[in-house]
């Protein structure tokens, strides 16, 4: 077995020195045509039922397609009878043009229009293909030859709808694997269709360029569209339509150049589903339009239900990361991403042009939640730690203490593997830092200023018995220090301490973090109160309890014991 890349020739770039498309902005979306239906559905190992395939037409519907490919009627009884399902149930709106695919063959167009029978505008679709290896290695015929098929098809077609005049009869024609057709030669084609339906007289006519199979980048394929833009008859009458495929995986980045280089329309499926690599995902190509502030023209808000539809129809899982909407497509474990997200977040205003670091759109526009956004494993850090406290549990914590933490949080990630839910972090927190140890609450404090400072007398453990502490400092936390440095025989140092008043809503007004040096050891601690010097003062007896604790064997070791 080898793998010898000489076996393959480079594609052949255009010589085009002219090109504009390069300095083009897509500033409105194209028309779209969803083939969902029928591309979408030819693709699938087990293609759709009809329960599934209305699901699917209804999910487009409400996305706001005006055109959807539904079948290729001719050449599949299931596709012709949901076509006639749909008509006979009147099932399609108003404005809504469904579209059937056919070979450029009479017996199987004329088949096309029994199917579209009573519809009240329908795109008929009829293609051949006109590519280099398609001619010599498959069908065996020159130029002319497949130039007279597709001239032959459009005859039909045109004679056909003129049987069925209640219809507003749209005409499309693919030049199929037009990628690999020389340009003058799918020019001569298209030219010679049109020449059939003249679209200058009148007659509504598509012109779909499709990439059947992506065979160069998108650069070449935006200076094929432009070429022929620029080259083909009756291009004002005419709507140049793409259907771009994923083989080289950039069927989007192809989509998006075409309409640059002068594309109406696009042809492309919820989420790629396509044969081979896929189709064109009009999902992300319309998000993409979006993200630059861009109107879609569809309404992409119910993400959550696009991806339970895509997935119950086709039985395909959406990959986690797929483009806006995947599960995990808004989610940053790494550390540095989640403080980013968490500080621009806390700067935003409501009415802000959306400018937030690593969320190229607002995840609630598509009805994701924040919650989605900053999950925690072992490579996050303390940004994406303290979001978390913030956003579930309305705790604030300093960047000392936020440091400190996130080691806590890593390890229990490092020890368990995977992700640590918002519970386990907070479990974490109250189990590190809140937890007051037994007989170390504060019952009561009193404090008293004069010239020489603040006297306070607190009392520590339980009313019934609780052990009377005294001390003199410049404020509450050095004199209390100096009241357990007194009753402990301990050296204490306050390294930082910070208070914070919470919202409404909260069994506690305030919450105090504190980082002591006591005899040496560092501790810290944190505490919730109806105050922020009640929540300060049993932070500080929390912290200096490890200390305490610890000397004598065990953290919960009762003050009023080791007092007396």
């Amino acid at each position: 077995m080898s793998f010898d890349h000489r076996k393959y020739a480079p594609f052949k770039p255009i010589g085009k020195t002219d090109r504009r498309w390069p300095d083009k902005v897509i500033e409105k979306a194209p028309m779209w045509c969803a083939v969902d239906l029928r591309d979408g559905n030819q693709a699938l190992v087990k293609p759709m039922n009809v329960q599934q395939k209305q699901r699917m037409f209804d999910l487009l519907v409400k996305l706001g397609f005006k055109e959807i490919e539904i079948g290729f009627p001719s050449a599949s009884q299931p596709d012709f009878d949901f076509c006639r399902k749909l008509i006979d149930e009147n099932r399609i709106p108003d404005d809504v043009k469904i579209q059937v695919l056919t070979q450029a063959r009479p017996e199987l167009i004329a088949r096309t229009y029994e199917a579209l029978k009573g519809a009240k505008q329908a795109v008929v679709h009829v293609y051949n293909s006109t590519s280099t290896v398609q001619r010599e290695q498959v069908f065996g015929l020159d130029r002319a030859g497949i130039r007279d098929i597709a001239v032959n098809g459009a005859r039909v077609v045109k004679e056909f709808a003129g049987k069925y005049p209640e219809t507003e009869w749209t005409f499309q024609y693919s030049p199929e694997s037009f990628t690999g057709t020389e340009l003058d030669f799918a020019a001569e084609v298209v030219d010679a269709v049109t020449e059939v339906w003249r679209p200058d007289l009148g007659q509504p006519v598509i012109i779909n360029l499709p990439a059947t199979v992506e065979m160069a980048t998108p650069n070449v394929f935006a200076d094929q569209i432009e070429w022929i833009c620029d080259n083909i008859q009756r291009r004002e009458y005419l709507s140049i339509s793409v259907h771009t495929h994923n083989d080289r995986g950039c069927g989007v980045a192809a989509a998006e150049l075409a309409v640059m280089a002068g594309a109406d329309r696009v042809e492309g499926t919820l989420m790629g589903n396509g044969e081979r690599t896929g189709n064109m995902d009009l999902v992300t190509m319309a998000m993409n339009l979006y993200s630059q502030g861009v109107d879609p023209k569809l309404d992409l808000a119910c993400m959550a239900e696009i991806t339970e539809v895509v997935e119950a129809c086709t039985e395909i899982a959406t990959h986690p990361r797929h483009p806006y909407a995947g599960e995990l497509v808004f989610t940053a474990f790494s550390g540095s991403h989640q403080d980013a997200i968490r500080k621009c977040l806390s700067r935003r205003q409501s009415d802000d042009t959306w400018n937030v670091a690593y969320l190229p759109i607002d995840p609630f526009d598509v009805g994701r939640r924040y919650e989605e956004v900053v999950r925690i494993n072992s490579q996050s850090g303390k940004g994406g730690v303290a979001y978390v406290l913030e956003r579930d549990y309305d705790i604030s914590l300093p960047r000392w203490l936020q440091i400190e933490f996130s080691k806590v949080v890593q390890r229990e990630a490092e020890t368990n593997g995977g992700e640590i839910d918002s519970l386990t972090i907070h479990r974490l927190f109250e189990s590190r830092y809140l937890n007051v140890p037994a007989g170390w609450t504060l019952s009561s404090y009193d404090l008293r200023r004069d010239d020489s400072g603040v006297k306070a007398e607190i009392s520590v453990g339980s009313r019934e018995n609780a052990m009377p502490l005294v001390g003199q400092g410049l404020g509450a936390v050095e004199a209390v220090s100096d009241a357990l440095e007194r009753q402990f025989d301990l050296s204490i140092a306050v390294e930082a301490y910070d208070e914070f008043a919470l919202g409404e809503g909260t069994k506690a007004n305030a919450m105090a973090c504190i980082r002591v040096t006591v005899n040496d050891q560092h501790c810290s601690a944190a505490a919730l109160a109806e105050d922020t010097t009640s929540a300060t003062l049993q932070a500080l007896l929390s912290a200096v309890a490890q200390v305490v604790g610890e000397r004598h064997g065990t953290r919960q070791e009762d003050p009023v014991a080791l007092g007396a």
